[in-house]
């Protein structure tokens, strides 16, 4: 055995036990050098059996938190039956052997025949690993058994110990445990008896016991801790802001938090935010978090030091990633690993709990972990080393999120070369489905490295890295993010020259501003890098430039302007064989022929568009014309096959993980369904498509979704509702350009303001609606608005005017095909026939708007039908 100063001690008939026991017969006592557990004789006589044995120590006085973990290891020490045995695993100074000895504590009285607890030294800076023969020995001593009678071997120690305990209640506490060899032998075996075990490594091949992995503090109990030891409640907003940032620079681990607040105790004048800001600018946190023996750093040492060299190296390593964290690809890029032992090492070290693992297959250090492997390697490593590393890691995710964007891009793109050599191992990323997972998992690392290769000098890393990301971040977001990226790449490549980076960056950028909502900003951007590919001589660029030029000139509403470019557009791809660009310019100009009503020819096009998509095997492109062709569909009164086509575009998009396009099919989807009467399943898609948009940012999608939403509204009766979405829909518009939106918006306030009586109000929101559509030639527009005038006439009591507005809105709804309009025209006028006695005249208009809207499904059947039977009862 080994004593509280490590000496050696015998076992057995050996002159260290002996001499246990007659300290034991001079003074009473014995010390059991597992530690902490002192046994208390007569003086002056053998030892006699021992009945009761309770060594745990006092309590924490500041105990905090951890009341799910408390309240499961009480269920389950109250428990009777077989031995229960708990790990408890956590990183260095988690709070381990605190929570067990509480919960020791408190489940005292159901273990009357003992309360042990053993210290194994397992990472006890100045102590040997104890030995669980020795143990076995000193337990067997305090239990009452002959030094003579305790056998050599270890099997046969264990079982003595065994046998001894059975039909016993007792509670045993093995601290600091190495590993599973170490305390398999002390485990008692018969029923009744409780065991709990802490350890800095996750004890996975223990048999039958139930692990408990302990992580650092929530926020709030972190805080409570700190001012429980700190003997300070914080008596302002300024000092809990001050303790919540002390809490964090320590990553809430209760051993740093106790040693800045044991610090700030003695220093009662201190100031919480002055403390807090010195300790955030303080260069070697870690050596601030010592206080006498007791260290963070000398803990974290201890666990070290225990690796193979080997280990060592790779979590020195993993310092030096720049990201949030990691896979086993990168760990053994930085490792210059082959990927099998990458993965092996990594195990290792989280069962060491050294690093952790958020979820499968991937891993982060600690704050204070992180910082001390960085010192790590600064001390043990020179400067040219780390280099070679982060090159490789560098290359390693350049190189990969090059293949993920090869599957993630809709469109082909001008590229230089990727610098550096391709990694040795990277995953294989055969569709887009992986590709998407793949780049979600790494974003956040992605972003870190491009902002380390700029603060390092590696530009044409940064600029590489961003130009991967930029179609992940054009389908998912954060859309803020992208901005910040790629505007940053443009400045960079701009400085150096670098003409094609820069031209490339500011057509994502464009792409990115349009989703925003910044339509002006994304025409602007288009033009320059069209004169930037134009001067570089780069027609696939061009082409993308006008592509680009061309969808921003639809979405403020010139389809004229956007039908010419498209055009222009289309004759270049085709020029280049670019069969993914001829699809996107049949796209956009399928758009521009709709905008002007003619819905057929853009039907047509949409068709064309998903030929070619489906030729090249281009599935988002597919579900881009499977969204234009519904929704000419959806213009010409067809609604169940809109609903259909709009159904797979959001499939498609779903499959693929595209947020924006699965907005659009939603909100689309449930027009359609507002349209035939389904007002419940249309507020349900709706509001899907609105979340989504608020999520990534979209802002034409938030007040497409907000304009959808707001007609549920209306058509349920809730009018107050209708206003307040039709208002944000406007507002939004307003801030960005959407002339066609702007007037959707004034149409659906005028038609609410109609129905809650404001007809003064309402008659000037129709005027300004119809104004906009007849600016930008949009005839359906100008039907609709035209339609709803007539409304707000007939209930005004101007049935001549009112049937003047029918009239024209009639003319435009057959002009523009658009079988509800005609409908809704139809039903107005045959309604101010009847009002001024012309009834004939008016049951042939109310008959055909009927056959109108039963044909097409439209939900203003019903209302036709019955005032319809009315007219044809009348006299």
């Amino acid at each position: 055995m080994s004593g509280p100063n490590g000496e050696d001690r015998g076992t057995g008939d050996s002159p260290a036990a002996v001499r246990i026991c007659g300290q034991a017969r001079d003074s009473g006592e014995i010390y059991a050098a597992a530690g902490d557990m002192h046994i208390v004789s007569r003086p002056g006589r053998a030892p006699a059996p021992v009945t009761a044995l309770r060594t745990l120590p006092r309590d924490a006085a500041a105990f905090t938190g951890r009341q799910t973990e408390v309240d499961r290891l009480l269920t389950a020490g109250g428990q009777s039956g077989a031995v229960t045995i708990h790990t408890v695993d956590g990183m260095p100074g988690v709070g381990k052997t605190a929570l067990v000895i509480h919960v020791a504590r408190r489940l005292a009285d159901h273990y009357p025949d003992g309360q042990i607890i053993l210290r194994l030294h397992a990472h006890t800076p100045g102590q040997r690993r104890a030995d669980p023969a020795e143990v076995l020995a000193a337990l067997l001593l305090g239990i009452g058994i002959e030094p003579g009678q305790i056998p050599e071997d270890m099997d046969a120690r264990a079982a003595l110990w065994r046998d001894r305990l059975a039909g016993k209640r007792m509670l045993l506490v093995l601290d600091d445990a190495a590993d599973h060899t170490q305390v398999e032998p002390l485990l008692p075996g018969g029923e009744g008896c409780l065991v709990l075990i802490t350890s800095r490594r996750r004890l996975v091949a223990l048999d039958g016991a139930v692990p408990l992995s302990l992580g650092t503090l929530p926020p709030g109990d972190a805080a409570l801790l700190f001012s429980r030891l700190a003997r300070r409640t914080p008596g302002s907003p300024a000092d809990a802001a001050a303790v919540a940032w002390i809490v964090e620079l320590c990553g809430r681990l209760p051993l740093a938090i106790a040693l800045l607040a044991g610090r700030f105790a003695h220093h009662p004048h201190w100031n919480l935010t002055e403390y807090a800001r010195e300790f955030a600018a303080a260069r070697d946190r870690l050596g601030e978090l010592t206080a006498g023996d007791r260290a963070v750093r000398a803990a974290f040492d201890m666990s070290y030091q225990a690796l193979t060299d080997g280990r060592q190296l790779l979590f020195r390593r993993l310092g030096l990633h720049p990201g949030p964290d990691l896979d086993a690809y990168a760990a053994a890029a930085l490792a210059d690993l082959p990927l099998r032992p990458a993965r092996t090492e990594l195990e290792a070290l989280y069962n060491d709990h050294l690093i952790d693992s958020p979820s499968p297959g991937r891993y982060r250090l600690h704050d204070l972990v992180r910082s001390y492997a960085q010192a790590l390697s600064a001390e043990q490593e020179p400067a040219h080393d780390h280099d070679r590393a982060l090159a490789r890691l560098l290359d390693f995710y350049q190189h990969t999120a090059r293949r993920a964007d090869g599957h993630l891009a809709d469109a082909l793109r001008p590229a230089a070369p990727a610098p550096g050599a391709a990694p040795a191992d990277a995953p294989a990323l055969a569709t887009h489905q992986e590709a998407l997972i793949w780049v979600g998992a790494e974003r956040a690392n992605l972003i870190a490295c491009i902002h380390h290769a700029y603060t390092t000098g590696r530009q044409a890393r940064a600029l590489g890295l961003t130009a991967s990301l930029a179609a992940f971040l054009l389908q998912q977001g954060p859309w803020d993010a992208g901005i910040t990226l790629l505007r940053n790449a443009a400045a960079a490549a701009h400085r150096t020259g670098d003409g094609l980076s820069e031209a490339n960056a500011l057509w994502e950028l464009s792409r990115v501003h349009y989703l925003t909502g910044n339509y002006a900003v994304a025409a602007d951007l288009a033009k320059q890098t069209l004169r930037l590919y134009r001067a570089l001589d780069n027609r696939l660029g061009e082409a993308n430039s006008l592509w680009a030029l061309s969808w921003a000139w639809y979405l403020t509403g010139d389809y004229t302007e956007t039908a010419d470019l498209a055009q222009q557009t289309l004759r270049l791809y085709r020029a280049l064989d670019n069969r993914l660009g001829e699809a996107g310019a049949l796209w956009v100009l399928s758009w521009a022929v709709a905008g002007t009503g003619d819905y057929p020819a853009a039907a047509g096009l949409a068709e064309e568009t998903l030929s070619v998509c489906r030729d090249c095997g281009h599935r988002l492109g597919e579900a881009g014309a499977l969204w234009a062709l519904g929704q000419a569909r959806y213009m010409a009164g067809e609604y169940p096959e809109a609903a259909e086509l709009l159904r797979e575009t959001l499939g498609i998009c779903r499959d693929l993980g595209h947020l924006p396009g699965e907005a659009f099919a939603l909100w689309e989807l449930g027009r359609v369904q507002c349209l035939t009467g389904n007002h419940t399943e249309a507020a349900g898609l709706t509001q899907q498509a609105l979340d989504i948009c608020f999520a990534i940012g979209h802002r034409h999608g938030q007040a497409q979704a907000l304009q959808v939403l707001g007609r549920v509204r209306h058509l349920t009766g809730d009018y107050w509702a209708a206003l307040d979405a039709a208002q944000q829909a406007l507002d939004i518009c307003l801030l960005t350009g959407h002339r066609h939106g702007q007037a959707h918006a004034l149409h659906d306030l005028g038609r609410a303001r109609t129905m809650t009586g404001d007809h003064h109000t309402a008659a000037d929101l129709l005027q300004r609606s119809l104004a906009l559509f007849q600016r930008v030639r949009y005839a359906h527009g100008q039907a609709e608005v035209l339609n709803s005038i007539g409304d707000l006439l007939r209930s005004s009591g101007k049935p001549h005017d009112s049937l003047a507005a029918y009239e024209q809105a009639l003319c435009l709804a057959r002009q523009t095909h658009s079988p509800l309009e005609e409908a809704r025209a139809l039903e107005g006028a045959a309604r101010c026939r009847a009002g001024t006695g012309r009834r004939q005249a008016a049951l042939a208009g109310l008959r055909e708007a009927v056959d109108l809207y039963r044909r097409i499904g439209a939900a203003g059947t019903t209302t036709a039908a019955r005032y319809l039977a009315v007219l044809e009862a009348g006299p």
